[in-house]
């Protein structure tokens, strides 16, 4: 038996997330095992870095497969990427030590959050950009990334109640003005289900005034939903990168 890592890109607008569901086969999980177990001959499971919702996109999701023998990595790739929606891509795949896992041996992960902030959405990037027409305080937003980086308890940063552990750390988040649009990123050792995007709806919200930059802080003391933004639609959402040692 061989383990590979798959790299994979998806839009993933018409998907409802990563993960495979008994109620839909509109899941990234679903349309890339169907793939696999097509070219492979044989009913094969992946497992992924981790989740991203129904709607989150991904320009480097990985993924671990084991297959029963070596295969030609890129000759596989290109049989993969025949098969699968043109929505769907596997961008490398390389063979890995046995035992690699996708999720349990990721170390930190990148996500980008594209806002744009014009009167109008842009007609070519509707679709991946959040559409928020206001004047964005860019200063206010990095005062209060500034109190959101570093390990902290972000149990106020998400929606999902049964967490075992809320802490995580948060290496960087970079937020950049381009022309009329807005970029965010945040690097760090994981994140929470719906946290970036309620990072996201906090420093928007910070940015338009409604929240003075201390109460990210706040936010963190609290440890409450409530105390934190707005959760930001999925659309403008792409898991840019998964790290490893």
């Amino acid at each position: 038996m061989r383990t590979y890592k798959l790299t994979v890109v998806y839009d993933g607008t018409r998907y409802q997330g990563w993960q495979r569901q008994k109620t839909t086969e509109m899941t990234i999980q679903e349309v890339l095992e169907t793939a696999i177990t097509q070219v492979a001959g044989r009913e094969t499971k992946i497992d992924g870095s981790g989740r991203t919702d129904g709607g989150v996109h991904a320009k480097g999701q990985t993924a671990s497969v084991t297959l029963p023998g070596k295969v030609a990595e890129n000759e596989f790739r290109l049989k993969l990427n025949a098969v699968l929606p043109e929505d769907v891509r596997v961008k490398e795949m390389l063979l890995m030590k046995n035992g690699f896992h996708a999720r349990q041996n990721a170390k930190g992960k990148r996500y980008e959050y594209f806002v744009d902030t014009r009167e109008k959405p842009d007609v070519f990037t509707r679709k991946y950009c959040y559409h928020y027409p206001y004047k964005l305080n860019i200063s206010a937003m990095k005062e209060a990334a500034g109190y959101l980086t570093g390990t902290h308890d972000f149990a106020g940063f998400t929606d999902k109640k049964d967490e075992i552990s809320t802490i995580r750390t948060i290496y960087d988040i970079i937020i950049e003005k381009q022309g009329d649009k807005v970029r965010m990123e945040y690097c760090g050792t994981g994140f929470m289900y719906h946290m970036v995007r309620i990072l996201t709806g906090t420093l928007l919200e910070i940015g338009i005034g409604k929240r003075a930059p201390k109460e990210a802080a706040k936010a963190l003391e609290a440890g409450q939903r409530e105390y934190a933004g707005f959760l930001a639609p999925a659309m403008g959402l792409f898991l840019k990168e998964v790290y490893y040692e």
